[in-house]
């Protein structure tokens, strides 16, 4: 009995075409990427339009190099699997109709997956899935999403709080035009920040004791108030460190408190700004429990963490019909 799974993944959710060969949910054969953001740089966010044009040019080519790089052929594949949400429109039918046509044309099952927890499936990608215990903590924050989840089992998860406005990463994008930094601004912010005083504006931290929801909508407002102080030229690297700091010190303070009351064993970090090297260290020097988080490469929107959650759904015997459509808003996977 062939004891191996491989999985063509595509994820299209927003400005990355990406498509990935994954081996037992753990063991990456080929990950590509084609990113979108020089061209989505001069408008300073995603233009929904252009990312979904743009993903039917290159969709066909990002496929086709990574069947070459896992040196497969679609009949080696057991299933594909594909982001079916939440996500832009457009962005997610171009994925969504090459897995369909491929599955269709290769009698090859097929499994929409929730792209959040693709996020929260890169972990079996980073560590030894035998270095894995439950209850995991996870912190889901990128551009759309700021989300906190208790995962006991394989499929089964808690959603303990989320955005009520602003995700983290949508925050790091809109201070980032107002102390014009180039987009994406999480990694300028980043950047800037490595140079500047963290303690040079107090900026407010919305804890929002009740439950474990976020809130950035306020200290957004807050940098562009204080941005309009200033006659002259900015103080960008201290603006950007205070702002970062801000958002750092509401993050943590959420998941150190959740990971407490519900005694996990670890916290993930997941989304793109995972990525970012403050919320790393701080989680890292405040947490009692270990914290780990993907390489940059599987922080942003990648295919591999699709095909990683789709191992399990597969396993568990799941076969979605072929007319399954996408779902933009599928927020709600627990």
């Amino acid at each position: 009995m062939n004891q191996t799974t491989r999985i063509l993944a595509i994820e299209t959710s927003c400005d990355e075409t990406a498509a990935a060969v994954i081996e037992n949910g753990t063991t990456i054969l080929s990950n590509v990427i084609a990113s979108q953001v020089d061209l989505h740089a001069q408008y300073g966010g995603v233009f929904p339009e252009v990312a979904s044009r743009r993903h039917i040019e290159v969709i066909h080519p990002v496929v086709t190099q990574a069947m070459n790089e896992a040196h497969l052929g679609f009949d080696d594949l057991d299933c594909l699997a594909v982001t079916q949400g939440p996500g832009l429109v457009g962005s997610l039918l171009v994925g969504m109709n090459m897995a369909k046509g491929i599955a269709l044309g290769r009698n090859k099952p097929l499994l929409g997956i929730n792209h959040i927890e693709g996020h929260i499936y890169s972990l079996w990608l980073s560590r030894p899935s035998d270095e894995i215990e439950f209850p995991i903590l996870t912190l889901v924050v990128s551009g759309g999403h700021t989300e906190l989840y208790l995962m006991t089992d394989h499929g089964r998860y808690q959603h303990l709080g989320g955005t009520l406005d602003d995700a983290a990463g949508e925050a790091f994008d809109k201070v980032g035009r107002v102390l014009g930094l180039p987009f994406p601004g999480g990694p300028a912010i980043d950047k800037a920040a490595k140079l500047g005083n963290p303690e040079a504006f107090q900026f407010p931290r919305a804890v929002l004791e009740d439950g474990f929801n976020f809130s950035f909508s306020g200290l957004k407002t807050a940098v562009l108030r204080e941005t309009q102080k200033f006659k002259g030229q900015l103080p960008v690297n201290d603006l950007a460190a205070s702002f970062q700091a801000a958002v750092v010190d509401v993050l943590v303070t959420k998941t150190e408190r959740a990971a407490a009351e519900y005694g996990v064993t670890a916290v993930h970090l997941a989304g793109g700004v995972s990525a970012n090297s403050a919320l790393r260290q701080a989680m890292r020097e405040r947490l009692s429990v270990p914290v780990w988080y993907p390489p940059p490469i599987l922080c942003t929107d990648n295919a591999a963490m699709i095909g990683a959650a789709a191992y399990w759904h597969y396993q568990n015997g799941r076969r979605d019909p072929l007319d399954i459509d996408v779902n933009p808003s599928a927020d709600n996977f627990w």
